[in-house]
């Protein structure tokens, strides 16, 4: 059907209706089809996953530690290590990330909270084997390789996760709270500590889980500073096996039974950042349901 608008231009209703009806089946389609594909990767990824480590998560795997090529061994030393490198990562990295979020939130139309936002940013796109150089540059050179030095890459690539999610998070508070906690006379940092701080602590413990699970998984940076170890060690200046090194030097052994620890190694990283996402989701969603 055509009519004419007021300035006499003729418009077709039908032949806009229809290309319009066309583009928004095409781009729905575009978008089914890219989620389709992401599934089915993601699937695939869990299914092999499954099939190739689930046999061996047993009791021993948990229990005992790697043992040279031909015996059975499990994956005891390489868990606890991962655990206390990605533990003191977080604990090194947690303090500096929420305090930098804080002064960004409060100072962020200055130069300086400028560039460091911009470096933040330029940090989170840098490959992980980059910070793992520059660690072994700066500590492994002087003092060797070690679990502290493999905590300290992880938590440089954890450091501005934490802080942009920090500063996101305080930036979402209404400026009303700001304001009632100034009005009853209580300075600055008060403000901060006890107001503001306890709104935001739901995305600032998100921000938290989603660093620590982008760090449980890295290799490349564990390569340059931890470099692994066969061997028991709770010492955190000498070198400390870790799962990530393990699939690593696993993975391409000409023994089956290393092979098979690697996928079960793979399984358990994998299962470790799925429960870290799933409570990440479970915690946003109870503290939107609770703030309706």
């Amino acid at each position: 059907m055509n009519t004419r608008s007021k300035k006499g231009l003729k418009v077709t209703h039908n032949h806009h209706m229809t290309w319009r009806f066309i583009k928004n089946r095409l781009i729905t389609v575009f978008a089914f089809g890219t989620i389709s594909i992401m599934i089915c990767i993601l699937l695939s990824i869990l299914a092999s996953l499954l099939i190739n480590g689930i046999s061996g998560l047993t009791f021993f795997t948990l229990t005992h530690m790697t043992a040279p090529q031909g015996m059975d061994g499990g994956l005891l030393n390489p868990i606890l290590g991962s655990a206390i490198q990605v533990g003191l990562a977080t604990i090194m990295a947690v303090p500096v990330g929420v305090m930098a979020g804080i002064f960004l939130a409060e100072h962020g139309r200055k130069k300086i909270s400028q560039i460091i936002r911009f470096t933040a940013d330029i940090m989170m796109s840098v490959p992980s084997i980059l910070i793992g150089l520059f660690v072994y540059i700066i500590l492994v050179m002087t003092t060797g390789y070690s679990a502290f030095a493999g905590a300290c890459s992880l938590a440089i690539l954890a450091l501005p996760v934490i802080a942009r999610t920090t500063e996101e998070s305080l930036n979402i508070i209404p400026p009303a709270i700001h304001e009632a906690g100034y009005a009853l006379g209580a300075p600055k940092w008060k403000v901060m500590l006890w107001v503001c701080l306890p709104a935001a602590r739901g995305g600032i413990f998100t921000g938290i889980l989603l660093a620590i699970s982008r760090i449980a998984g890295e290799t490349a940076p564990l390569l340059f500073t931890s470099l692994g170890n066969s061997d028991w060690s709770w010492d955190i200046f000498k070198p400390m096996a870790s799962l990530p090194l393990t699939i690593y030097q696993y993975a391409d052994s000409a023994d089956d039974t290393w092979i098979k620890l690697s996928w079960t190694a793979a399984l358990l990283i994998t299962v470790f950042v799925l429960c870290l996402n799933l409570i990440t989701r479970m915690y946003v969603d109870s503290r939107r349901k609770r703030d309706q």
